[in-house]
């Protein structure tokens, strides 16, 4: 049987960038360059997981850069998943410019390839920035905003 090329889901990767673009909005409020908001992200019985840090690098008019990281109980034994993610203002979307100082992901790939990324791998590399950011959205608890009386 003969194999189709992937084709880019062009459309499912606009709609990630454009809710990225929103959830981190959410997240970041009002920081200003060079400041961190830290997010502790909770799992099932309250159980800690982690820390999810987002450092605003850069801030202008019409982009922002963004660097995404976390940090939790394994981080002895495994390499913590961090990226650098580019805001458009114009536009309302975030793309993942960098992910664990991997940098410009094409839009498609052959497969197999060099590096065994996946076809869609910018779309999968949106799509876990997104699931990262809303369990910080729907289960995180911000470490560094005072709390209310």
């Amino acid at each position: 049987m003969p194999r189709t090329a992937y084709v880019t889901d062009l459309k499912g990767l606009q709609g990630e960038c454009s809710a990225n673009y929103l959830r981190l909005v959410r997240l970041l409020g009002d920081l200003e360059a060079g400041e961190t908001r830290e997010v502790e992200l909770l799992g099932g019985e309250g159980r800690r997981l982690g820390v999810l840090r987002l450092e605003l690098l850069e801030c202008a008019p019409y982009t922002s850069i963004v660097r995404v990281t976390q940090r939790g109980v394994l981080d002895a034994l495994l390499e913590t998943p961090r990226m650098r993610v580019h805001l458009y203002h114009d536009v309302r979307m975030a793309e993942v410019a960098d992910f664990q100082r991997r940098r410009h992901f094409h839009g498609r790939y052959r497969y197999p390839n060099a590096h065994m990324h996946q076809p869609d791998e910018k779309l999968q590399l949106n799509r876990f920035l997104g699931e990262w950011l809303e369990h910080g959205l729907a289960h995180g608890h911000s470490l560094d905003l005072p709390e209310l009386p």
